[in-house]
């Protein structure tokens, strides 16, 4: 990766986080390549600059080109991956011979693979293992950091030099990149925040009060940490903007998909009437499952997610499974 600022971003993905951040590449100085299988999607962004259909109200740069071939992200500089998780596998598989194996490839998408138990970056590695890759997170949604409003982020990256050449290809004026050594400890505060969000949704829903929830994501976070710091993550990264920040935004705002679709059932609305129609991907559905059968084969005590996990992939009675948690035994707090 040269020094020279402007440079040519490639994002796949065109979904409302990948077409946000195809807008921060764009306002912070570079050409960018957005990838989308969707036709509409493409020839909205190409003709009218806009994505109606994932991100309504943000009109975006005319240095963004959006493209359905992926033989056009083939000379990117950077390449960022916004993919949902559980797809972002077969989307690189098909791909990867029209990827730079030199190329830094910069992961933001969040959770943990069902099939394989993997980290993205874990999977990434398998099927490019000979990428850089990098970790960007942090408490963001989308359609602010479209508009242009203050954000804080993090980019982690195991290689010094390569991170602080990222952060400075995508850091602008609204959005504020905060470099990290720990990518890990990055992608599991991504990761594992979204599950908690749905909870907190759920004591929403239930009317269950402030206390409650303020509750949830301490212990959530607790949970977090124990995950992390098992993979191998940081502590002081999983309290930061990665960790600790991506949480209370995604706990606490009603605009976090995940919050939504756990204050919908806490209402008692069924999950397959709350998805059904629906375009966009609440991450925590997938990653309860998987983080939860991740902490199991680490030996770890998440009950947090195990509840939810139950609750989403098991069909368990949300009063009994919310009683289960408060009976269960008392016990130090660190």
């Amino acid at each position: 990766m040269t020094d020279k600022h402007q440079k040519k971003i490639g994002v796949l993905g065109a979904g409302a986080w990948g077409t946000a951040l195809a807008a921060v590449a764009a306002e912070a100085g570079n050409d960018v390549i957005l990838w989308s299988r969707n036709e509409d999607v493409v020839s909205d962004i190409n003709k009218n600059h806009e994505n109606k259909l994932y991100l309504k109200g943000a009109n975006l740069s005319p240095k963004i080109t959006a493209t359905a071939e992926t033989s056009a992200l083939r000379h990117c500089d950077v390449l960022l991956l916004v993919v949902p998780s559980q797809h972002l596998g077969v989307v690189l598989e098909a791909g990867k011979d029209q990827i730079d194996p030199k190329t830094p490839l910069v992961l933001c998408t969040k959770g943990v693979e069902i099939k394989s138990g993997l980290l993205m970056t874990e999977m990434i590695a398998e099927i490019l293992p000979q990428n850089p890759i990098a970790v960007l997170s942090g408490p963001t949604f989308a359609i602010e950091v479209a508009n242009k409003l203050p954000t804080a982020v993090t980019l982690a990256c195991a290689d010094e030099s390569l991170g602080k050449a990222l952060s400075k290809t995508l850091n602008n004026r609204s959005f504020r990149i905060y470099q990290s050594l720990d990518p890990i400890g990055a992608e599991i505060g991504g990761a594992v925040k979204n599950v908690i969000a749905i909870a907190c949704g759920i004591v929403e829903g239930k009317k269950l009060g402030d206390n409650a929830r303020a509750a949830l994501i301490t212990r959530g976070l607790s949970e977090i940490v124990k995950l992390g710091l098992a993979k191998g993550g940081r502590r002081e990264t999983l309290m930061g903007l990665s960790g600790m920040g991506d949480l209370t935004l995604t706990c606490t705002a009603t605009q976090s998909r995940n919050y939504a679709l756990g204050k919908a059932l806490g209402e008692g609305i069924a999950i397959q009437d709350y998805l059904k129609g629906r375009i966009t991907v609440a991450e925590g559905l997938s990653s309860s499952k998987s983080v939860t059968e991740l902490a199991q084969s680490l030996s770890i005590d998440m009950p947090i997610c195990s509840a939810v996990c139950n609750i989403l992939h098991n069909n368990a009675n949300i009063d009994e499974t919310i009683a289960q948690l408060l009976a269960r035994p008392q016990k130090a707090e660190a």
